[in-house]
This record gives C-alpha cells, structure tokens and sequence, in this order.
C-alpha cells in the first residue's frame, strides 16, 4: 500500500520520468506506459530498502524504456515508409544556457539522430550528457562496468555530436519561416519560402501504411518546392491551420474540421535555414495534439 508520501516521492520525479522516456523512445504514448509501469513496480518494491528513490525510479524506468525497444524492434523494421518521432505540443520557454540541452534535445532532427543509436547507447548518452548523471550511476542503470559506460557514451558523442546542432532559431525567424510556408500551401506560390530553404532540404512524411503519405524522402529546393505548392495546395488548402508550439520549436497542426491530419515540424541550419520539413500523417501520432501543452 502506497503512503501519501510516497505517491508524492513519485509525482515528483513523474516528469523527469516522462521526458526521459519520450527521448528514449520517440513516443508519448509509449512513454507515459513506461512510466506507469515504473509506477506499479514502485507501488510493489521494499521502498524502506531504497536510498535514493529518484536514481531507483529512473533505474527502473530506463530499464522498462530498454524492454519497450526491444520488443518494438520488429514492427520498426516492418514501418511502411519513413518513421518519424510522435510530436508533442509544448510550451515553449526562454532557455538559459544551462537548460539548452535539455531544450533541444526534443527537436524532432535530434530524436532521430537518437534512432542511430543502439538502445544502450541512446540510454547512456541520454542520462550523462543531458541529464547529467555521472557515469558511475548511468552504469549502475545499466548494469554495467563504468569503464563499459564510459565507451556506450563516448560511441553516442561520436556519432552524434558532429552532426548535432545546439543553436536555436529565433521565434521570429520561425514564424517568418511558418508564414511563408502557409502561404506556398494556400496560395501555390513559392517566392517568400525558397530563400528560407537551405539548397540540400529534404522533406519526409510518415503515414505508418495507415494514410496516404510520401513513401521517399523528397531532396532539393525544386522538388520540395513543387511538393508543397502542387500537391499540398491540394490536399489542404480548405484545411486549418494552427501554429503551435511543438517539440522546443514552432510548428504546424493541420486540421480538417476537428481531426487532426498532420503536424509539420523543421530542422534549422546554424544559418537559420531549413534543411529539413518533418511531417507526421500517422494518425496513432496525433491524438495526444488535442491534449494541453507539455511544459
């Protein structure tokens, strides 16, 4: 039987928890079921034997995450089209520096850089380089040597620290970006948007086999270009249009009536350039959208 207190011990770590799964796995909804899980084991364990229930808590959450990987390693080989992270809608906060690892570590680019990783090293890079656990936990987490730790974190940086962008694009320049590509979408016309786009963009869809999406990713201003002020003009150029903050960034969800049919996320050059328009059609991926924003 859980105390107060220690239900409270709990919902304090809850969005620790929460953001940690959602890195490591690229879905709210199978993070908010890892943490439940973490939760029930919780409710089940000797909690007087424990000395510190944050790290047991994000012990047993990391290790549910690793589980869940595990498991969803078949249905991630057999996705029809290109998978993208599940977006989530959140508020988006002035970041000191301190916090702008933790910020952009919910852009959809670096969620996928995140995909390159093997489920330990994701695990590992995740704990030490953006929650700034030290190694000698992280290990303990994984159950694992420090000196093994040390070479799942090292392995992570390099692949993805030389290709990671840390710079965050003004709002304005955002919105400059959103409006213009509003426009493309309804009027057909391109000539506010091209000078944003950097020349290598590339723009990818994910419809998980169940909606109609683009199956290739779509590679230069021409083809990106035409994408958009062709075929999109004609799929949504009746539809609404909600600018929103969604994962650190602006984004877009498109609605026809009240379903949501697409959210639309951007990756930015350090020029402030896009290189990349992310849209998620997969409708298992946008009902938490409805929901309010993460913060």
């Amino acid at each position: 039987m859980l105390s107060q207190s220690d239900t409270q011990t709990f919902e304090d770590v809850r969005p620790r928890l929460l953001g940690l799964a959602y890195r490591i796995l690229g879905s709210l909804t199978d993070a908010e079921d890892a943490v439940q899980e973490t939760f029930l084991k919780w409710a089940n364990v000797d909690r007087e034997a424990i000395v510190s229930p944050p790290a047991w808590l994000t012990t047993a959450c990391t290790r549910q995450c690793l589980d869940v990987l595990r498991g969803a390693h078949r249905s991630r080989v057999d996705y029809v089209g290109t998978w993208l992270p599940e977006p989530i809608q959140m508020a988006i906060q002035d970041a000191s520096d301190a916090d702008l690892d933790l910020a952009t570590s919910l852009k959809t680019a670096f969620l996928l850089l995140l995909q390159r990783l093997t489920p330990r090293e994701r695990a590992a890079y995740l704990l030490h380089e953006i929650f700034e656990l030290p190694y000698r936990d992280v290990a303990a987490t994984l159950d694992v040597s420090e000196p093994a730790c040390r070479k799942l974190v090292s392995r992570a940086k390099d692949n993805i620290d030389s290709t990671r962008t840390r710079f965050r694009v003004p709002i304005q320049r955002q919105d400059e970006l959103l409006a213009a590509f509003e426009t493309a979408i309804k009027s057909g016309t391109t000539g506010h948007l091209t000078p944003l786009l950097a020349d290598d963009i590339r723009l990818v869809a994910d419809g998980g086999g169940k909606v109609p999406a683009i199956l290739d990713t779509l590679r230069g201003v021409e083809s990106v270009t035409e994408f958009l002020s062709v075929r999109l003009h004609d799929y949504w150029d009746d539809h609404a249009w909600n600018v929103v903050d969604m994962n650190g960034e602006r984004g877009v969800v498109i609605r026809d009536g009240d379903e949501v049919v697409a959210a639309v996320t951007f990756a930015y050059a350090d020029s402030g350039k896009v290189t990349h328009i992310y849209i998620v059609r997969n409708p298992d991926k946008l009902t938490k959208l409805m929901a309010q924003p993460l913060h």
